[in-house]
């Protein structure tokens, strides 16, 4: 994830220390006082939905699949996690809330010391489970909301789904519960961006995660209506501007961009454009110390049958399975040739990848488009929006000091 409002706006948040190593300079109480060692862990707790979404890298589906983890199996996953010091688990699916023992896993994340957050579709939260999820010590909820009614309700696949998921948001708001949009950016719905920012902040969210189309499950069927570079780069720009124009009047929104590291090259250039040197360079630093795209490093996915995977996107290759083995030692495995060539793949970047001069703060964005369109991993990530001067240029602002070590 890449904080828009905290580099271009210095908003503290509670991620400043786990992505920045900033805890020092937040007032923001930290999830982590200093960058995370160990990867955030995705769990695909179940592949059932109650609705289809179009998009759903998942390829979740409206019946229960076979091979989900019982109450005790899931416990011992959370037993190895917190043991290795996995800082979050994102407990994903499907859709989370179908599992009748979602909260006493939520409380059992919670006692182990692993914080734990909730992805949903937010159509099943009622008034009482909100207050539940609170209870159990759940610490946020994403909630996926994708254009205005209209718009998400196909493509969620299910009439009422918009209005469904706003009941959710204000059950949660409700209850303390902190709450934030999961949005994904597509032809469909980005004309939608600025009204349901708009709208959704005047319910009461103060938190807006941008999704950029990952090509993994049913995402992969529909590359078709992804967005243009062009339509991205102007995107993008719109939510940089809508960002500093909300704080300019004082509402203090926070912004995160997820899923393409060209947004790490394009905020140090829009930053030098629009708000000077000084503050590019401030930029600079802080995605150099952020580590650019962390496919098999930061995060981590375990499925709904245990597979553990590179990212919850990647559901197609499966690294090992934590019923045979913990994830601790299915990550450590530096045998598994993906695995290491992920971790060392600035040595295997092609073509405007392997030669951006931005390349330590992206890392060549999503490896899983690259082998979706071009059947190598390694290959440019398509989705890159970046013009050639910035690609190839001689930027002053990069290289102005060193990495911090992961």
């Amino acid at each position: 994830m890449i904080s828009v409002s905290k580099l271009l706006c210095d908003l503290d948040a509670e991620g400043d220390g786990l992505r920045y190593d900033a805890a020092d300079e937040a007032d923001a109480k930290q999830i982590r006082r200093e960058k995370q060692r160990r990867p955030v862990v995705v769990w695909n707790c179940t592949k059932q939905c109650n609705l289809y979404c179009d998009h759903c890298y998942a390829a979740a589906d409206t019946d229960c699949a076979s091979g989900e983890f019982s109450t005790a199996e899931a416990k011992r996953m959370l037993d190895d996690l917190a043991d290795y010091g996995a800082p979050v688990v994102l407990f994903s699916g499907g859709e989370p809330l179908v599992r009748e023992d979602l909260e006493e896993l939520i409380a059992y994340a919670d006692e182990q010391g692993i914080r734990p957050v909730l992805s949903t579709n937010g159509t099943l939260i009622t008034e009482e489970r909100a207050r539940d999820l609170r209870d159990a010590g759940l610490k946020y909820a994403g909630i996926s909301v994708d254009g205005m009614p209209e718009r998400n309700d196909e493509f969620r696949g299910q009439e009422g789904a918009f209005d469904a998921a706003l009941r959710g948001i204000q059950a949660c708001l409700d209850a303390d519960l902190k709450t934030g949009l999961r949005y994904t950016i597509t032809k469909h719905n980005a004309d939608d961006l600025e009204a349901i920012v708009s709208m959704l902040h005047e319910e009461g969210l103060d938190r807006f995660c941008f999704y950029h189309l990952d090509y993994g499950g049913r995402g992969d069927e529909i590359r078709d209506v992804d967005l243009t570079p062009e339509q991205r780069r102007e995107a993008v720009e719109t939510v940089c501007d809508m960002t500093r124009e909300y704080h300019a009047r004082g509402d203090e929104i926070e912004t995160l961009l997820v899923g393409n590291y060209a947004d790490a090259a394009y905020l140090v250039e829009y930053a030098r454009e629009h708000l000077g040197r000084e503050t590019a360079e401030r930029v600079y630093q802080y995605l150099r110390v952020n580590g650019g795209d962390p496919t098999g490093e930061r995060v981590a996915d375990i499925d709904y049958q245990g597979n553990v995977h590179l990212t919850q996107f990647w559901q197609g290759y499966s690294l090992g399975n934590v019923r045979d083995r913990p994830f601790s030692a299915i990550w450590e495995d530096d045998s598994n040739p993906l695995l290491r060539a992920m971790r060392d793949r600035e040595e295997r970047l092609s073509g405007r990848c392997g030669d951006c001069q931005y390349q330590d703060i992206c890392r060549g964005g999503s490896r899983l488009r690259a082998l979706s369109v071009h059947d190598d991993p390694f290959a440019p990530d398509p989705q890159c929006y970046l013009h050639e001067h910035e690609v190839h240029g001689s930027n002053p602002i990069v290289d102005t000091g060193p990495r911090s070590a992961d």
